[in-house]
């Protein structure tokens, strides 16, 4: 594997080396509570490298947003989450706190608060 890209400023590259409760971790990517959650299940999964935000994706980058959201559907199957009642998705700048690339995984949905339902709200 590549060098790991970090940000010594970035609160999620940092929290790497936190000891947080990781829900899941490999060499590529951590899975960990949200600090704020809109749901009983609202999970971020991250890669471990540090990519700004969404912005910063290109086609090339297809497999990592697939990872991301298969390590999300097992995260929820491990906590007996619903992933059929469950919404993934990334803030769009400027709509991001944490400038560190995350995927929300949110279960369930009829949880969430109505500003929370339409992405207009950041829960970072």
């Amino acid at each position: 594997m590549a060098d790991m890209v970090k940000d010594e400023k970035c609160i999620f590259c940092s929290i790497q080396e936190f000891p947080t409760e990781k829900l899941y971790e490999d060499e590529e990517y951590l899975a960990f509570k949200d600090i704020k959650p809109a749901t009983s299940y609202h999970y971020l999964i991250i890669p471990r490298n540090h990519i700004k935000n969404i912005s910063n994706l290109t086609s090339a980058d297809i497999s990592l947003v697939k990872r991301l959201v298969e390590i999300g559907e097992r995260v929820l199957k491990n906590n007996s989450a619903s992933v059929s009642d469950a919404r993934f998705g990334f803030h769009v700048p400027p709509f991001n706190s944490i400038q560190h690339l995350h995927l929300h995984v949110i279960s369930p949905v009829n949880e969430m608060g109505f500003i929370n339902k339409f992405g207009n709200e950041d829960t970072d």
